[in-house]
């Protein structure tokens, strides 16, 4: 059998962007600003920074290695390593959870295409019981949150089908400069509202009354999510690095990048929340519910205005989950092409078809119509979002650690680490190896347990 040949990325800065993409998304945008208005604000931020440091970059870059030396999908990687034992499992667990999130993820990515929709059309205005309804009556609907699913898992397809290069960089050069422009407007706008000095000093000004074992506890949680670490995503897109690609260079610049982006999105959303009085700690409710209102009342004096930021914080949303939804694809796109040995077309609209089936039941969970699509009080989407979150990725983070450390010859880790001696970073592999043997698992071990509140 002819083996297939691998693409790579075309240039450095693709690596970046694309990888980067890969990592922002709406656990940067939406999750990162609710985390930091439930636990204390700058505090969060300082801890968050730390544990990305020594939890996020030795994470990202055991991904790497295993990526770039298996130069395969995540499954196939793994078993390279692994040489027949049963560490092969670990990837394909990692791309099981990366299919998974893909079918719900879209539902939510869809909901974003929805609030374009209706800021364009001027359906975003009215009082705060106005936005609740409205996203009340949207997600459970029988047909529209499905329409929009398909719509950007169809649009994925479309990136994903035309390959690493023309598909993947291409639509990452784009979109990620574009992402960042809107970002920067939006926070000049917030930024520059009556009062928002007050929202500036909740992000900067450190309560150190505030730290508590649950706020580190929630740092670090949050510091190996928003990096998509163990979804397989990673671990895919390292395989298309060329044999010259700084791993610990680029875990640290996408880390840089992540961070930023997850920073820019708390001065985008707390002074406006704070100019008109909205509490910080409104929780998950607070893209499609809080903020529609923060930006109607913040911006009350120039409707137009108000009326153009909602529009640009909702294309923003859409284009962050877009980055994800394209890294997410791939995985199982890979995985499928590779182990089936079908063509790319073929692989990226099996994928297409079958997430957007798993989206179709996890939306009309959330409906009087797929009430029955529930088990133990949980919807289907909210199983989904439990098993892959709260279960699969701490699992299959914590193996990767225990396999990269533990199990894989230190040679072969050191030889992809330091691009095989021709770097001057080997003084830092000693410490990689300490955190990735150590501390990451401890780490992770940690965070699972807080899950369930074990801790």
């Amino acid at each position: 059998m002819a083996k297939l040949e691998r693409a790579n990325f075309s240039s450095k800065l693709g690596v970046i962007l694309a990888t980067a993409g890969s990592a922002v998304g709406l656990g940067n945008i939406w999750r990162f600003p609710y985390m930091v208005g439930e636990n204390g604000g700058a505090v969060f931020i300082i801890i968050y920074v730390v544990c990305v440091l020594l939890l996020g970059i030795p994470c990202m870059v055991s991904e790497f290695i295993i990526g770039r030396h298996g130069q395969a999908n995540t499954a196939r990687s793994f078993r390279k390593l692994a040489g027949g034992t049963p560490w092969a499992f670990i990837g394909f667990m990692g791309v099981l959870t990366g299919f998974l999130i893909t079918g719900y993820y879209a539902v939510v990515a869809g909901w974003c295409l929805q609030y374009i929709w209706a800021s364009l059309i001027g359906h975003m205005q009215g009082n705060p019981e106005y936005f609740q309804q409205y996203f009340a009556d949207f997600s459970g609907h029988p047909v529209k949150p499905i329409f929009w699913t398909v719509i950007i898992l169809g649009i994925t397809y479309l990136i994903i089908e035309h390959g690493v290069r023309d598909g993947i960089e291409k639509a990452s050069k784009l979109l990620m400069p574009t992402l960042f422009v809107l970002l920067l407007i939006i926070v000049g706008a917030s930024c520059m509202l009556p009062g928002a000095e007050k929202g500036i000093a909740f992000l900067f000004k450190p309560d150190i009354t505030a730290i508590n074992g649950d706020v580190f506890l929630a740092a670090l949680g949050q510091s190996f999510y928003s990096l998509s670490i163990a979804m397989g995503c990673i671990c895919t897109y390292a395989s298309y690095f060329a044999r010259q690609t700084n791993l610990m260079k680029s875990a640290v610049q996408i880390s840089v990048i992540d961070s930023i982006v997850a920073i820019l999105a708390g001065l985008m959303i707390f002074p406006a929340a704070f100019s008109v009085g909205v509490n910080p700690d409104s929780g998950p409710s607070l893209i499609f519910i809080t903020l529609p209102n923060v930006f109607q009342q913040a911006f009350a004096g120039m409707p137009m205005v108000g009326y153009f930021i909602s529009l640009l914080f909702f294309l923003l949303l859409s284009l962050a989950a877009l980055t994800s939804l394209m890294s997410l694809h791939e995985v199982s796109t890979a995985f499928f092409q590779e182990e089936l040995v079908i063509t790319r077309k073929k692989a990226a609209l099996l994928v297409t078809v079958s997430t957007c089936i798993i989206g179709v039941f996890c939306s009309l969970s959330l409906g009087a119509v797929g009430s029955s699509l529930t088990f133990l009080g949980k919807s289907l989407f909210d199983w989904f979002d439990f098993i892959t979150g709260q279960i699969f990725l701490p699992i299959v983070g914590f193996l990767t650690c225990i396999f990269i450390g533990w199990f894989v010859p230190h040679k072969i880790v050191r030889d992809e680490f330091t691009n095989w001696r021709t770097l001057r970073n080997g003084r830092f592999f000693h410490l990689y190896l300490l955190l990735v043997k150590y501390v990451c698992p401890i780490a992770i071990l940690f965070i699972f347990l807080h899950q369930f509140e074990l801790i």
